[in-house]
């Protein structure tokens, strides 16, 4: 079987060297930073990097307890217990990231307490079982702070008991390095995509539920490179993409032609 190539990820600040110290001081991980801005990027790196699996879990209101932890399913007249990813990745001593955590149900966040602090022990009370992690888990969580939009907010015995990274966009030079290097495009256009992308991070008054992502520009300049011109690839990868007003989308095509 070939080696699976690290990912890709551009670190900004000392990134990384935190996720190393927390990781053997067994301390869980608070990502906190708008959508796009690298986070699950971040960790698949780290993942790759520590040569540990990666058991990724995208948190919602609709998931519950057992779905994370496992259930009692009955297979050819069988009773049998399947485990959750949240227990499996336990099991394994892999890295558990929960993305969004402040949207998952309150039933979900208590069960990962114990996880959470200094016994590192998940209990499985339908299963009558208590797992304690092995040395090589670790637990890494993220949220959206809320920077445009009411997300909801983790509560303070829960956030005290992580260590914390804030993610922002990168600086402009960064992030162009990123695009570029990302999809391919030549450094003129991964600059003029990063620059309008500060002038739409900087429009209030438009009130978009979010801005312009990383990720985004990234989507915008991998169409560049396959031919599509650059005002249309800003209309499918970013206008259409934040935006189902008319006039708020008009707008932000104006400031894509502008640019290109």
């Amino acid at each position: 079987m070939t080696e699976r190539a690290a990912p890709y990820y551009r670190p900004v600040a000392r990134e990384v060297e935190i996720f190393e110290h927390a990781r053997e001081a067994k301390l869980p991980l608070l990502l906190k930073g708008p959508t796009g801005s690298g986070k699950s990027r971040f960790v698949e790196a780290m993942a790759h990097k520590v040569s540990r699996p990666l058991v990724t879990v995208a948190c919602n209101d609709e998931t519950s307890a057992s779905d994370l932890l496992g259930r009692w399913l009955v297979r050819g007249g069988d009773t049998v217990w399947q485990d959750g990813p949240v227990t499996r990745a336990v099991r394994e001593g892999a890295i558990l990231y929960l993305d969004e955590i402040a949207e998952a149900r309150e039933d979900v966040v208590v069960v990962l307490h114990p996880l959470s602090d200094h016994r590192r022990e998940l209990h499985l009370d339908r299963h009558n079982e208590s797992i304690h992690a092995p040395p090589s888990f670790m637990l890494v969580v993220s949220f959206n702070p809320g920077y445009r939009r009411g997300f909801k907010e983790l509560k303070p015995s829960t956030r005290q008991r992580f260590i914390s990274l804030a993610f922002d966009y990168p600086a402009p030079a960064i992030e162009a390095e990123i695009v570029a290097t990302e999809s391919g495009v030549d450094a003129a256009r991964a600059g003029k995509l990063v620059a309008l992308a500060g002038k739409i991070r900087k429009l209030e008054e438009l009130a978009l539920a979010e801005t312009v992502s990383t990720r985004l520009l990234v989507a915008a300049a991998q169409l560049m490179v396959r031919g599509v011109p650059p005002r249309l690839a800003c209309s499918a990868a970013i206008v259409e993409s934040l935006t189902d007003d008319r006039p708020t989308a008009a707008a932000l095509q104006d400031l894509a032609d502008l640019t290109f």
